[in-house]
C-alpha cells in the first residue's frame, strides 16, 4: 500500500478561479456582459493573488508535496505584444515560495481564460492563435523556466469537444438552460456567432489550432527551458456502454483521446482530468443515485477505469484533476478514499501514475455555476477570506505524508 518514492500528492487551482480581478480576460468580459448566463460575476474568488502564501502554507502543513496552479495569460500580456514584468515577478514569488514551502509546482499555461483581446483575433477558432500562444510560453519559461518542473501547456485540450459530446446528449430544455451568454442551443453556443472562447471552440477549427497550439508551445519551452518537463491535460470520461453501444462508445473515446495521440507522442507526460462516468445508451442513472452539486453521478471508480486505458498513450500519467463538489464532507472523504485504492490497483499492475492532484485546494469559482459548489478542501468564507481546513484536507493530507494508504 506504499507508493513509489517521490509520487507527487498536490491539489490544484486556476488564477481565474482563485486569484481574483482577471479582469484582463475574455472570461471576465462574458461574466459582466449583458444577459450572461453565468449564475454570478468571479469578483474577488478567493483573493489567492494575494493570499498565495498563506495557502501554501496550509498545504504545506497538511503533508502536500505539490502545488499545481496556472500563470494567467491575460495578466502577463494584457495588451498583444506587452508583456507586465509586474505580473511575471508575482509569479516569480509564487514559485519561489513553493520551493520554500517543499512544494514541487506544476503550472498550467492555459487554464480556460484568455486575454480578451484574443477572441477579436479569432480566439480558440482563429489561426493566429497557436502562434500568439506559443510566444507567451517563451516569455514564461524563459523568465521562469529554471523553477518549473513540470509545465502544462493547455488544460483539457478536448475539453470543447466533450462539453459539445454532453451538450448534444441533453434534453432541449436542459441544454439551453446551460448555454452560456443569454444563447440557444440553436443559436450562439453551437452556431457561428457563439463566443471564440476556449470553452466554447465548437468549431471545426477549435481542436486543430488546440493541437497546433501545444505543439508549437511545447517547441519554445523546450528550446527556452529544457530540463522543464512538458505535458497536456486531457479531460477522460469512463464510457460505459449499454449493450449494442460499444461502437458509439469506442468512437466518443477516440474523439476525446485517440485523436490527441498523434500530437502527444513527444510529450513528457499525460495528464488525466475525471470526475464521473458516461453511461453511453443507456438511461440516466435512477433517482435515488447519489450526485454531486454539479448533477453527474458520484462515481470515483471512474479514475482507476480511465487511468488503465489512458496508459495506452506510452507516457507517465499525473492525475491532475480529480474532485468531487459536495456539501457534505464526509463524501468527499469517501470519493477520494476509493479512489485512492483504485489508484493503488493501478500501481500494482504496472500503470506508470507520477502524482495525485485533487481538484481543488480551495472551494472556488466554478465558471457558470458560481460560487455555489463546493469542491475544495479548503473552505473560503468570501466575505472575509478566512480559511477552514476541512476533514477531506486533513484524511488526504496524512495519505501524503505516509505516501502510504495503509
Amino acid at each position: 500500500m506504499v507508493f513509489p518514492d517521490g509520487f507527487l500528492w498536490g491539489a490544484a487551482t486556476a488564477g481565474h478561479q482563485v486569484e481574483g480581478n482577471n479582469i484582463a480576460s475574455d472570461l471576465w468580459a462574458l461574466e459582466h456582459a449583458p444577459g450572461s448566463r453565468f449564475a454570478e460575476p468571479s469578483g474577488d474568488a478567493c483573493d489567492h493573488y494575494r493570499l498565495y502564501r498563506e495557502d501554501l502554507a496550509l498545504l504545506k502543513e497538511l503533508g502536500f508535496t505539490s502545488y499545481r496552479f496556472s500563470i494567467e495569460w491575460s495578466r502577463v500580456e494584457p495588451e498583444p505584444g506587452f508583456v507586465s514584468r509586474a505580473a511575471i515577478e508575482h509569479y516569480r514569488d509564487v514559485l519561489t515560495a513553493c520551493h520554500e514551502f517543499g512544494l514541487t509546482p506544476m503550472v498550467t499555461l492555459h487554464h480556460f481564460a484568455s486575454p480578451k483581446w484574443l477572441p477579436d483575433l479569432g480566439g480558440w477558432e482563429g489561426g493566429e492563435t497557436p502562434d500568439r500562444f506559443a510566444a507567451h510560453c517563451r516569455v514564461v519559461l524563459g523568465e521562469l523556466g529554471s523553477l518549473i518542473p513540470y509545465v502544462v501547456t493547455i488544460n483539457e485540450a478536448n475539453i470543447a469537444r466533450l462539453t459539445h459530446q454532453m451538450i448534444k446528449d441533453l434534453p432541449a430544455r436542459q441544454a439551453a438552460d446551460q448555454a452560456p451568454v443569454g444563447a440557444d442551443i440553436t443559436g450562439a453556443l453551437l452556431g457561428a456567432d457563439r463566443p471564440k472562447v476556449f470553452l466554447f471552440a465548437f468549431g471545426e477549427a477549435g481542436p486543430d489550432i488546440a493541437k497546433r497550439a501545444h505543439v508549437l508551445a511545447r517547441q519554445a519551452i523546450r528550446e527556452v527551458s529544457p530540463s522543464t518537463k512538458v505535458g497536456i491535460t486531457l479531460a477522460l470520461q469512463d464510457y460505459q456502454p449499454a449493450p449494442g453501444t460499444e461502437e458509439v462508445a469506442r468512437e466518443r473515446w477516440a474523439e476525446t483521446f485517440g485523436d490527441y495521440l498523434p500530437t502527444i507522442a513527444d510529450d513528457d507526460f499525460l495528464g488525466v482530468q475525471n470526475y464521473t462516468r458516461a453511461r453511453v445508451g443507456a438511461s440516466p442513472p435512477p433517482e435515488d443515485a447519489e450526485r454531486t452539486q454539479m448533477g453527474y453521478e458520484f462515481y470515483p471508480r471512474a479514475l482507476e477505469n480511465v487511468l488503465r486505458r489512458a496508459a495506452t498513450a506510452g507516457l507517465p500519467l499525473f492525475v491532475t484533476e480529480h474532485g468531487v463538489a459536495t456539501a457534505d464532507d464526509t463524501r468527499r472523504v469517501e470519493f477520494v478514499r476509493q479512489a485512492t485504492d483504485g489508484l493503488q490497483r493501478c500501481l500494482a499492475d504496472g500503470v506508470d501514475v507520477r502524482g495525485y492532484f485533487y481538484w481543488s485546494a480551495l472551494d472556488n469559482y466554478e465558471w457558470m455555476f458560481g460560487y455555489r459548489p463546493k469542491f475544495g478542501l479548503i473552505a473560503v468564507d468570501r466575505a472575509t477570506q478566512r480559511r477552514t481546513v476541512k476533514d477531506s484536507a486533513r484524511f488526504l493530507g496524512a495519505i501524503a505524508k505516509r505516501n502510504s494508504l495503509s
